[in-house]
Order: structure tokens, then sequence, then C-alpha cells
């Protein structure tokens, strides 16, 4: 009996360990590189054009800037939202989040306040 607690603790080590390494626990953002390719059968002028044109494509996209740096109207009607209405989730429901979430949100008080602490730092940071 000893032998099967002992093999089921190790077994539940295991899964627990490999199982947290597998999932993350924060949203992963994957970005699709695109590649544009140069046709070969293209003179050495046209190829240049178009080496060109996509040195300028990829210059723009690095040394694009926000249009706006500092907050939004967005941002502070959302603020605003959570600082007079967080128990409510007003901020939540006002920027389409899960109808689930957001009961649970209500339901618990924001997390005991801490839900609530992490959305407004969100919402600063522009992470929300």
């Amino acid at each position: 009996m000893k032998k099967i607690k002992l093999a089921l603790v190790a077994l539940v080590a295991t899964v627990i360990i490999t199982g947290s390494s597998v999932y993350a626990s924060f949203p992963v953002k994957n970005e699709v590189k695109t590649e544009q390719t140069v046709n070969s059968n293209a003179t050495a002028t046209e190829q240049s054009a178009e080496l060109k044109a996509v040195e300028k494509s990829l210059t723009e996209k690095v040394s694009a800037k926000p249009e706006n740096t500092l907050m939004d109207n967005d941002m502070i009607i959302t603020l605003l939202l959570w600082w007079f209405l967080w128990p409510l989730a007003a901020h939540r429901w006002y920027k389409k989040k899960p109808v689930g979430w957001n009961i649970l949100f209500i339901l618990t008080g924001g997390g005991c306040g801490i839900w609530a602490i992490v959305d407004a730092i969100n919402i600063l940071t522009d992470n929300f």
C-alpha cells in the first residue's frame, strides 16, 4: 500500500512540474513574419527598385510612432469607470471583457480588491 501511495505522489508531482512549464500563465502574442521576395526574372534595375521599396516600407514601420503618447479618450473613460464604478466592473463591461469573468469580478469584490488594482495598472500601462 505504501508503494502505491508513493507512486501516486511521484506521479502527481511529475504532472504538476511538467504541466506548469507547458502552459503560459500570461497571454502570448504570436507575430507572423512575412518575407517579401525579389523576382528572380526581373532585371537588375527592377530588383534594386524592389529592394529600395522593401527597405522604405521597413524603415517606415520601424520609425512609426504611436499616434498619441498621452492618455487617449478611451483610456480616460476606462480609468474613470474603474475609479467610480469598479465594484460593478463597469470598466470591464466597457472594454467588452468576457461576461463570466465580469460576474466573477463583481461577486468577489474585484478579487478582494487585488484584481481591481491589477486592472488599474493595466489600464494605466495601456495593456487592458
